[in-house]
């Protein structure tokens, strides 16, 4: 997959591009409604003899625009989101630079530059997309800005649970701690990446040693509490319990979140180490203990909580988790 990034306004020659079959949306979280779109321009590329392409865009418009704080926390961060469409087959990926002269572009000068002045033949969006200044531009308006340079397909809303598969449905599930319901969602576990620190190095000394992994900023955490994990480590899986907390039984002034992963046979030096967390079931809040035989014997039934979980999963697990 090419990836070519997009200022405003454009500083690159897009004359040298094929006829593409592109796929628009802000894609946070790449979830199945998002897929059916970007699936969908794929399956017009191959069955018109186009390349198949998808746009996005970077930072989160909200940010411009002041609809949110200036550091927004994403399901899916520009890196990883790279990688999940890369995982799609398609053949370029057009990351356009969000900024507020970009975001004033009337609909029509948005569609002659970054569609038609692309060599976009053919264009897929959901049913609620919009572009051009203060979002005027919809499907409905396509066809007019289209200037029959193009033509395009709408994706219908895509449900689960008799409810709209969304974003912002899927930021409430992680609100929640539903970690275990995402999968009908996203089509995968949520996942989240950090590089595995030095921590205080207590566990080992009551015989549950665990990985201080140092989440990376952009990523949406699940709230306080202990999960059934899986952790990539130089692309193999293990099973694990995860802490998300601040060690209550331990540290009363803790400030930041720390997440400790206690890798099941597990017992190797990962320190620097970039890691995956992969979250399945959520188990319980985070408490504190009056001492470390409580802590230890509480530690030992969420390990074994968590191995009947995997254990119980085995074929949800085949089908659903990120290989």
């Amino acid at each position: 997959m090419k990836v070519i990034n997009l200022n405003f306004p454009i500083d690159k020659d897009t004359t040298i591009l094929p006829p593409l079959s592109m796929a628009l949306g802000y894609f946070d979280g790449v979830h199945l409604g998002h897929q059916k779109v970007i699936h969908e321009a794929k399956r017009q590329a191959e069955h018109n003899g186009l390349k198949s392409a998808v746009m996005t865009f970077d930072p989160h418009p909200s940010v411009i625009l002041g609809k949110s704080e200036k550091h927004v926390q994403y399901i899916t961060p520009l890196a990883q989101k790279i990688k999940i469409i890369e995982a799609f087959g398609i053949d370029y990926l057009f990351i356009v630079r969000f900024t507020q002269e970009f975001a004033n572009l009337l609909p029509q000068e948005f569609i002659d530059q970054y569609v038609i002045g692309l060599n976009v033949k053919h264009v897929v969006a959901g049913f609620d997309f919009s572009y051009g200044r203060m979002g005027k531009g919809t499907m409905e308006t396509m066809p007019f800005h289209s200037r029959e340079q193009f033509t395009y397909t709408v994706v219908q809303k895509y449900t689960a649970g008799n409810e709209k598969v969304s974003s912002t449905r899927i930021r409430q599930y992680l609100k929640e701690g539903r970690t275990g319901d995402l999968p009908e969602l996203l089509g995968r576990y949520y996942t989240t990446s950090g590089i595995v620190i030095h921590g205080d190095k207590r566990g080992r000394t009551i015989g549950f040693p665990t990985a201080n992994v140092d989440i990376y900023e952009e990523y949406i955490l699940p709230p306080l509490g202990v999960y059934a994990v899986r952790i990539m480590i130089d692309k193999n899986w293990y099973y694990g319990v995860c802490n998300v907390g601040y060690k209550p039984t331990f540290n009363k002034e803790a400030l930041r979140i720390s997440v400790e992963v206690n890798i099941f046979n597990f017992n190797e030096d990962i320190y620097e180490k970039e890691v995956m967390v992969e979250w399945h079931q959520y188990l319980r809040k985070e408490q504190k203990f009056s001492g470390i035989d409580e802590l230890v014997a509480q530690i030992s039934l969420d390990k074994q909580n968590a191995i009947q979980y995997f254990k119980q999963n085995e074929n949800l697990l085949e089908n659903n988790c990120q290989k």
